[in-house]
C-alpha cells in the first residue's frame, strides 16, 4: 500500500523507481497506467485527472513493457504492427532500425515475413525484447512504462540492448522500474522506495552524495570486492 506518495514529473523526463520487492515501484506504474484506479488521492496527466481520461484514450498515448512481453504466432512483421495496425512497412522498418532489431531480423529464413512460434520459442531473450521494442516504438507513445523490462536478459546481452532502451525513451516520458541500477543512472529523477514510502529522491549523482538507502543498493550492485 502506497502512503503520502507524490512527485510531479516534467514532460520529456526519465523517472526511475528503485527500491526493494513491495516497496510499492510496480503499484505506482500501475496506476499510472490505469490497470486499477486510486482509492485516495489524484493523478493527473497535463492537468487533467486521470480517472476523467477514458481508458482507450490513455491507452492510446501510453506504451508499456515489462520482462514477459507476449510474442504469439504470427510473422515479426505481424507482432511488431500489433503496436500500430496501420503502420506502413516503412514505419515497421524505421521502427526495427532504431532499436536495432533490423539487423538481426533481416538474417532470418524470410525477413519480417518469418513466422514465429507462440511466446517466441527459438528466439533468443534479447531478440524477443528487440521485437517487443520494435512494437511499442511504432506506436510512438507519449508515455512509457518499463517494468523490469531488461531483468530477464543476460547482462552482456543488456549491453546489446541498452541503445534500443536509450532510443525508445528519447522525447518521452518515462517511467522505468528497475531492479538494475545500471539501467537508470542516467534518469532525470530517481524515486527510492521502501515500504508504500518514497524515502529518498535526485538524481544518480545526488543520492550517492547523500550516502542514504540508494547508495547501499548501489554499492551491494557495483561495489569492488
Amino acid at each position: 500500500m502506497l502512503s503520502d506518495v507524490s512527485f510531479v514529473v516534467e514532460p520529456g523526463e526519465t523517472i526511475a523507481l528503485v527500491g526493494p520487492t513491495g516497496a510499492g515501484k510496480t503499484t505506482i506504474v500501475n496506476l499510472i497506467s490505469r490497470f486499477y484506479d486510486i482509492e485516495d488521492g489524484v493523478i493527473s496527466v497535463d492537468g487533467y485527472d486521470l480517472t476523467k481520461i477514458s481508458i482507450e484514450s490513455l491507452r492510446r498515448q501510453m506504451g508499456v513493457m515489462t520482462q514477459d512481453n507476449f510474442i504469439f504466432h504470427g510473422t515479426v512483421r505481424e507482432n511488431i504492427l500489433y503496436g500500430k495496425l496501420d503502420a506502413t512497412d516503412e514505419e515497421m522498418i524505421a521502427a526495427a532500425k532504431a532499436v536495432n532489431a533490423h539487423e538481426f531480423i533481416m538474417k532470418m529464413e524470410k525477413g519480417y515475413d518469418t513466422e514465429l512460434k507462440e511466446h517466441g520459442a527459438g528466439l533468443s531473450i534479447g531478440q524477443r525484447q528487440l521485437i517487443a521494442f520494435a512494437r511499442t516504438m511504432i506506436s510512438m507513445p507519449k508515455i512509457l512504462i518499463l517494468d523490469e523490462a531488461t531483468s530477464s536478459i543476460d547482462t552482456r546481452t543488456e549491453v546489446l540492448v541498452q541503445d534500443a532502451f536509450e532510443e525508445l525513451m528519447k522525447g518521452r516520458t518515462s517511467f522505468i522500474v528497475a531492479h538494475r541500477l545500471s539501467t537508470i543512472k542516467n534518469a532525470d529523477q530517481i524515486l527510492v522506495m521502501k515500504a508504500g514510502n518514497i524515502i529518498e529522491r535526485g538524481t544518480h549523482e545526488e543520492l550517492l552524495a547523500q550516502g542514504g538507502f540508494y547508495k547501499q543498493l548501489y554499492e551491494s550492485q557495483f561495489a569492488k570486492a
